[in-house]
């Protein structure tokens, strides 16, 4: 690990430059997240055996390749915690109930993944969820070497989570050597980030980084805080795809950023602003390179003109100047929830099709539990708008 770190630190200070050169066109993504965190795809329970996780994972498996799927985006790291055995991060409570607690029996739950997704024509990207530290859903206690307890100095208290201090250095270098010890050790497809860079705001809280705002503008920092902060994922975001493609240059590296970019982009959409809130600038991120594939969480209905399916897909396609690929995120969630917001399966039927005519990449879909479910016959209408 120690070589991870090193590697880690010198790639942020020594940024590597981004090849301009337009990517070679990739067959269509078509993949489903399957979140760990809080038990929401799976394990489906925190006190499922070894054997019922494996038996549990197939069956997800089998079911997204019966679905004409081709990839798996496993969330490898739900908050400075692993489903895998990990030198500086200890292991999941959503695997077995308690932080720090391997499996019983012991397997390596990534390595089993890895191998069951190949043996089924399916891609397996690590999707990392870098800077959140302890999830609201958290029941046991922290335990090592769990970065709030190795480097508190590195963590935030927001609200009901812990949160890694994107402004920190030593933050940003820990989270990438996780990463880059993924890549290094095992056979992934991929290296995938969400839309959880700075939190969402809750509650009318401040992100408590004043020390580290302060030591910036002691160092003569001159940018305005909301600046510095986008910087900081900009330097994250830059760094993770140099520093992946240094190690292996196969594996994708893409980020899925909450679906609208600012309000007023395109001119019809209104909205939340993650630019403004999040402090991710991901179509800077798209324009410079620093991504293989941006997959926005394009979670609405095409009919909803304020944040039209279409209209926010057209103008994501329109930034992608390079050619690295749109992969809009689908709401399968939001099929039959009984929920406000719930959408028929065949939304989902028509967003697939529509993504195709006007030239995305492919899509994810969020997430594997309803396909499960086959929640409002969601799965017939996935299958037929492969045809």
């Amino acid at each position: 690990m120690a070589v991870i770190q090193r590697l880690a630190a010198a790639a942020f200070v020594l940024l590597s430059c981004c090849c301009a050169a337009r990517p070679a066109q990739r067959p269509e993504l078509r993949g489903v997240w399957i979140a760990t965190v809080d038990n929401i795809d799976w394990p489906s329970r925190r006190d499922l055996s070894s054997e019922e996780q494996k038996a549990e994972l197939i069956r997800i498996y089998d079911r997204a390749a019966s679905l004409g799927l081709n990839a798996v985006f496993l969330q490898v790291r739900p908050a400075a915690d692993a489903i895998y055995p990990a030198p500086d991060s200890p292991w999941s409570e959503y695997l077995t109930g308690a932080m720090g607690k391997p499996p019983q029996p012991l397997y390596d739950p990534l390595a089993f993944a890895i191998e069951e997704a190949h043996k089924r024509g399916l891609e397996l990207h690590a999707w990392f969820n870098p800077f959140r530290a302890r999830h609201a859903s958290a029941q046991s206690p922290v335990a090592g070497p769990h970065l709030a307890l190795r480097r508190p100095e590195l963590v935030r208290t927001y609200g009901k989570q812990l949160w890694l201090d994107p402004g920190e250095a030593d933050a940003q270098r820990e989270v990438l050597a996780t990463i880059l010890d993924v890549v290094a050790r095992y056979d992934v497809d991929g290296v995938h980030v969400d839309d959880y860079f700075y939190p969402y705001p809750e509650d009318g809280l401040a992100f408590p980084d004043d020390v580290s705002w302060r030591r910036y503008r002691a160092d003569g920092g001159r940018m305005k805080r909301d600046d510095w902060r986008r910087s900081n994922i900009n330097r994250f975001v830059r760094t993770m795809h140099s520093s992946v493609k240094n190690i292996r240059a196969d594996v994708l590296v893409g980020v899925s950023p909450f679906g609208i970019w600012r309000p007023r982009h395109p001119r019809q959409i209104r909205g939340f602003d993650a630019y403004d809130q999040l402090y991710a600038d991901s179509r800077l991120w798209l324009r410079r390179g620093w991504v293989d594939y941006l997959a926005p969480q394009l979670y609405w209905p095409i009919d909803r003109r304020e944040q039209s399916f279409p209209a926010l897909l057209r103008w994501w396609l329109a930034q992608d100047r390079r050619g690295r690929g749109i992969v809009p995120g689908l709401a399968v969630y939001r099929v039959e929830s009984g929920r406000p917001n719930a959408i028929p399966a065949s939304e989902i039927e028509r967003q697939i099709r529509m993504a195709r005519r006007m030239g995305a990449r492919g899509f994810i879909l969020f997430s594997a539990r309803v396909l499960m479910e086959d929640r409002g016959g969601v799965n017939a209408a996935i299958v037929r708008a492969r045809d």
